[in-house]
């Protein structure tokens, strides 16, 4: 088994700020972190590792800097780490970055075949959840999105069964292996690093795959040149001005009362609603 895990290094959102020109983010001067949501796919493939022994490897597409985001993957307990760097792959979009994803996932399945890929729902800095979807369209694998448990994993049948978040519930699918996954928050707990890890980590090179070893050939579909998105306008939104209505009444039964009133006048068909809703569960009974 032979899981890739896909890490973002984002801007701290809380220190973010756009250029007022460009309307890019600015990553000078501002504290770089893992993207929150990749850290939930790293800590289930490696709950994935503590079960079977699979195999972990983390990619990341980014500066040379970024280097440090994965060197903090490999302190929880990755076993590879690779940084996809070079100047062609500067100004991606979701369209470009995904190219050279699923490029870098072929050249490691040519090594040692790949059976997942793991990504967070989404990132911070562009919350497209697109990456994702884009690396197994490229592949031709099986997508399961917005996954919120794995149910169970059969690696000699090479089927894994998950839910997933759907509007109005939650889904149970089966899927056949190589796959790809985006993972919900709050489906596992990030561990700590142990100290073996860190030394560990401390005195791991790096690979770093420049387009060649990513087996990038068409350069026309990485980087600013692979990226037909633009971005017109970036701003904050005004913030909305509620007020607070104040509900008569007396006593709690009063105020209970009264709310009632207020939102059925505010919503007219909710009353007639609830009442058929009263009626039918009483028939069922």
């Amino acid at each position: 088994m032979h899981i890739v895990v896909c890490v973002k290094q984002v801007p701290d959102s809380a220190q973010i700020r756009v250029h007022p020109v460009t309307n890019t983010i600015m990553r000078q001067g501002v504290p770089a972190i893992i993207n929150p949501f990749d850290l939930f796919a790293l800590e289930e493939a490696l709950l994935i590792k503590d079960r079977t022994g699979a195999r972990v490897t983390v990619i990341s597409m980014g500066p040379p800097y970024a280097d440090v985001a994965l060197r903090k993957c490999l302190s929880f307990g990755a076993d590879e780490a690779i940084l996809l760097t070079d100047v062609a792959f500067a100004g991606a979009d979701t369209l470009a970055t995904t190219y050279v994803l699923a490029g870098a996932v072929r050249q490691i399945d040519r090594q040692h075949p790949v059976d997942i890929v793991f990504t967070g729902k989404q990132t911070i800095d562009g919350d497209t959840a697109q990456v994702g979807p884009g690396i197994a369209i490229r592949l031709g694998w099986q997508l399961l999105t917005y996954v919120s448990r794995l149910r169970s994993l059969d690696t000699a049948a090479r089927r894994i069964t998950i839910e997933r978040r759907a509007e109005g519930g939650v889904q149970v699918l089966e899927s056949r292996l190589p796959c790809v996954i985006t993972l919900l928050e709050g489906i596992n707990e990030m561990r700590f690093a142990d100290m073996a890890g860190m030394f560990r980590a401390a005195r791991y090179d790096v690979p770093r795959w420049d387009h060649t070893l990513a087996g990038i050939d068409d350069l026309g579909g990485a980087g600013i040149k692979g990226s037909p998105t633009v971005v017109a306008q970036v701003f904050a939104p005004t913030p909305k001005a509620v007020t607070a209505l104040p509900i008569p009444g007396d006593t709690p039964r009063a105020k209970a009362e009264a709310l009632l009133d207020r939102m059925f006048a505010d919503h007219p068909k909710l009353e007639e609603s609830l009442l058929d809703h009263l009626q039918t569960m009483g028939a069922a009974r």
